[in-house]
């Protein structure tokens, strides 16, 4: 199964998405389901993940350098493909601190991806201004229930980050 927009999931896919968006779901989605999407995408090399078999949201397994570490961490997330781009949103389901692979970005941009099949060098930039309301507006087209993690965030201004191919 892809990856589909929200207008375009089942009405399966649908409904996950939407309970997904609710505190209680958001919490427990937080505690539990990189444990099950990670193993499965290292295996698949990014081409499956619970995540998408069940809800057909777009995974990538993002691996990053550690922000205080230096050493590489790998996790699942949700990516929105922007052409050639991956789009991340950093909302951590809601909750009122950045997540790691966030500062990871930000102090190390290069990193890979693993998605559909192939994996990938990237660098990472925080969208700004226009740019960031826009792919803000294009990630809600695939998971609405972003907008209440916002919400929930309070003051927090939760970063848009873009993955685009590294030069070179």
């Amino acid at each position: 199964m892809t990856d589909v927009g929200f207008t375009e999931a089942n009405w399966v896919q649908r409904r996950l998405r939407l309970l997904a968006g609710t505190r209680p779901m958001a919490l427990l989605l937080a505690r539990t389901m990189h444990h099950l999407d990670g193993p499965l995408m290292k295996r698949t090399d990014g081409r499956r993940s619970v995540t998408t078999l069940i809800s057909g949201l777009p995974m990538v397994q993002l691996t990053t350098t550690g922000a205080k570490s230096g050493l590489p961490r790998t996790l699942p997330i949700i990516g929105v493909p922007d052409g050639d781009r991956l789009v991340l949103v950093a909302s951590n389901y809601g909750q009122a601190k950045h997540p790691a692979w966030y500062h990871n970005l930000v102090a190390h941009p290069d990193c890979t991806v693993a998605f559909r099949g192939r994996t990938l060098a990237m660098t990472a930039y925080e969208a700004e201004g226009d740019e960031r309301e826009r792919l803000l507006a294009l990630d809600l087209s695939v998971y609405p229930p972003r907008k209440h993690y916002q919400e929930r965030a309070g003051d927090r201004r939760i970063p848009v980050m873009v993955l685009e191919p590294a030069r070179g």
